[in-house]
């Protein structure tokens, strides 16, 4: 796309500069010029770091520096002032140009076509490569979603948040969800984009009143797979809705076998609590007898320290544990039985949040 670009803008200045130029890429070869018959050509002379303008050889050669993964350079014939003139001017030029194109067309409609599916697995890497892409570096897709109401810009919030735009992408993707692609460290620890998903939320409801649900997917090391990654931070907001409705940060690794319960079909989970509690529903067990076994769960199965956060004696809990054994047949202070139990409330659970129905 650049040497299109540059060979578009050159066909519209070359009657205003009495010169022959053009642009040369990192391979010193030239890429788009005002004479057509010097494309392809190799510029052996042309230094690898043209900070400064460089005379050689009776042409002038200025870099552009545009900060996108390459070193392009404007060359101009002679080795006057006015041909250092020229390069100069064309070097500002140009390189506004090709970042201003980017910006608005290239990278990030690459990016959202990739996280969406929209561009096929084999046209990923040529576009990376005609586009200067590092597509080697590891990336994290986090979804931003905000429901209530509002008439400030999330977006121009993100984009304030993460201006540097030849890594990080801030994305639309409908009224209530942005993505960010965040170029992350390689062993990154996943702590450290929950940090930063709290950062985000922090900003936008502390600064604007507005309350936040974040989803975080995985890291990938490739860019075919941030729609992968994508997809799992739409999971992770979806199964957070059902399984931890206190949460507002939800990571896709974190989700743990509730990601597993909620691709099951509903018949299959209503056969399981079936099986489960043969002597009657779960719905029989009352509040206080469900408020018993979460706390004996969070304490690991440890009937004493549960009695102490319970304020109640180790004699009534264990009264408790065996009613519920005759209820169901499940003794909670075995592993194995009290694993059956743990996914039965969970599954029931995800009944009551009205999946659809397959």
């Amino acid at each position: 796309m650049s040497n299109r670009l540059f060979q578009g803008v050159i066909h519209q200045m070359k009657d205003s500069v009495d010169r022959v130029f053009g642009v040369i890429d990192e391979n010193s070869t030239i890429i788009a010029c005002s004479e057509l018959s010097k494309i392809g050509e190799t510029v052996v002379s042309v230094p690898s770091n043209t900070g400064e303008t460089y005379i050689s050889g009776g042409m002038t050669f200025k870099g552009m520096g545009t900060n996108q993964g390459s070193n392009y350079i404007i060359f101009v014939e002679g080795d006057d002032l006015i041909a250092t003139k020229y390069a100069a001017i064309l070097a500002v030029s140009f390189a506004n140009i090709k970042f201003y194109y980017d910006e608005k067309y290239d990278r990030s409609n690459f990016i959202k076509n990739i996280i969406l599916d929209n561009i096929l697995p084999g046209d990923i890497y040529l576009k990376a490569r005609e586009l200067y892409f590092n597509g080697d570096a590891t990336r994290t897709v986090v979804l931003i979603r905000v429901l209530d109401n509002h008439d400030v810009s999330v977006y121009d919030i993100l984009q304030s948040l993460f201006p540097d735009k030849s890594k990080d992408f801030v994305i639309n993707i409908n009224e209530t969800d942005i993505a960010l692609v965040k170029e992350t460290k390689p062993g990154m620890d996943p702590k450290t984009i929950e940090k930063l998903a709290t950062t985000i939320a922090d900003t936008i409801s502390g600064e604007f009143y507005l309350h936040t649900y974040i989803g975080i997917g995985t890291t990938v090391s490739n860019l075919k797979d941030l729609a992968r990654s994508f997809k799992e931070a739409q999971t992770a907001l979806e199964v957070g809705k059902v399984f931890d409705t206190e949460k507002t940060i939800v990571s896709y690794e974190a989700l743990g076998i509730a990601r597993l319960i909620y691709q099951l079909p509903t018949t299959l989970c209503e056969t399981f609590l079936k099986e489960v509690f043969k002597l009657g529903s779960i719905e029989s067990l009352d509040q206080e007898t469900l408020f018993t076994i979460q706390r004996f769960f969070e304490n690991n199965l440890n009937v004493s320290e549960t009695s102490r956060k319970l304020f109640v004696h180790r004699n009534t809990l264990v009264y408790r544990l065996e009613k519920i054994k005759k209820f169901t047949g499940l003794d909670l202070r075995e592993f194995d039985h009290a694993i059956i139990f743990k996914i039965a409330l969970m599954v029931n659970k995800y009944l009551k949040s009205n999946p659809i129905k397959y």
